[in-house]
């Protein structure tokens, strides 16, 4: 595990996701109570605006809206972070039917919470799968415009790219904000 020297990694950052309805909430109410839910988990809260993205690999189920909190302290660890993102995720519906059937693996949820940064640690491969920085980060605009709105001095821990270099650097951008 290796820290990123730079403060513009100093901080965890988490982004969330909804396509699917639960207990008659719909999916931006969802977000917003997610949010919420994550304001004991540390200190300096931080939330972006609601965006909508196309749901991938296949468009034509529901859109995503999405987010983004961050904070400048938290009193868990990564691991603790993880469990609890999962604990709220169940709180709010979330099925994991992909353990069973993997083709499943992108199928609409309530609730998609992801640890995406934890004050620049480098991880792969971790306890639980904790990969940190999510791999995928540069490669998702529904992360990087929320990010934006609310970081945009943030740099990712292994490029030293900041948030608008990484957006500059997507081949098509799809998030809207709504």
């Amino acid at each position: 595990m290796e820290k990123s020297t730079s403060s513009q990694t100093t901080m965890i950052i988490i982004a969330l996701g909804s396509n699917k309805s639960f207990c008659g909430q719909p999916p931006g109410e969802i977000i917003v109570k997610a949010m919420n839910a994550l304001a004991d988990f540390g200190t300096g809260q931080k939330r972006s605006g609601l965006y909508l993205s196309p749901a991938w690999p296949d468009p034509s189920e529901p859109p995503y809206v999405n987010a983004v909190t961050a904070f400048d302290q938290s009193h868990h660890t990564p691991e603790e972070m993880l469990a609890a993102l999962h604990t709220i995720e169940d709180g709010f519906g979330r099925e994991r039917a992909y353990r069973q059937n993997p083709s499943l693996r992108y199928a609409p949820r309530t609730l998609d919470l992801d640890l995406i940064a934890f004050h620049g640690e480098r991880r792969a491969n971790g306890p639980n799968g904790l990969h940190l920085p999510h791999p995928a980060l540069s490669r998702r605009d529904f992360v990087l415009l929320p990010l934006q709105d609310i970081v945009p001095s943030w740099q990712h821990p292994e490029s030293s790219l900041s948030v608008d270099e990484m957006i500059s650097a997507l081949p098509q951008v799809t998030a809207t904000r709504i």
